[in-house]
């Protein structure tokens, strides 16, 4: 990879690694200004504690506010607002409230401050545990302090169900993704196998 032109390791890595599911993160400015943001270097970091994590590439506004504030909201992104959360990775000015530039309703979160987009079915609501940087990308690392979740899209045993939450998903190049073929497959205990 060192030998590839700038710019080329990016594209490489975002066509290889896919599909990507989209945080669209909510921050608030020490000013008070709602930012929306969505990125999709995200996973799970660990669930005990439960820690999710996402890269911010260059240092923007989400990643000034998560550095003010040490508060943000991990949105799910889903398909059928894919046209605003691409809306809201435009390279607005510094200090521009996506949520008012692109016309996204917010509600109220119950354990921090910035909001929730009031379209996602479920939301992690978050505090800051800590970065790491690499280049010019660091990675937040964010604790879940409340899950907010509309009911519809819960399953019988009272999780999400992937087809109900519908999410989008981030591929190569300008491509993005559904989530198509969902199937079962259990875990096979090693003293099966025996």
């Amino acid at each position: 990879m060192a030998g590839l032109p700038p710019g080329a390791a990016y594209r490489w890595l975002t066509a290889s690694v896919v599909p990507r599911p989209v945080a669209w993160v909510s921050t608030t400015s020490a000013d008070g200004v709602d930012n929306l943001a969505p990125h999709s270097f995200f996973t799970v970091a660990s669930a005990d504690p439960p820690v999710v994590c996402f890269t911010s590439v260059g240092t923007k506004d989400t990643l000034r506010n998560v550095r003010a504030t040490g508060e943000l909201v991990v949105c799910l992104a889903p398909r059928g607002l894919s046209d605003a959360v691409n809306a809201t990775a435009t390279d607005y000015p510094p200090g521009t409230s996506e949520f008012d530039a692109v016309g996204l309703a917010r509600e109220p979160s119950a354990r921090v401050r910035p909001p929730r987009v009031a379209g996602s079915p479920l939301a992690l609501e978050c505090r800051s545990a800590g970065e790491r940087s690499f280049g010019r990308s660091t990675v937040v690392f964010a604790e879940v302090v409340h899950v907010a979740v509309a009911p519809g899209v819960l399953a019988a045993d009272g999780l999400p169900d992937p087809r109900r939450l519908d999410p989008a998903s981030r591929l190569g190049r300008h491509e993005w993704g559904a989530l198509g073929e969902v199937y079962d497959l259990r875990r096979v205990p090693y003293a099966d196998l025996r």
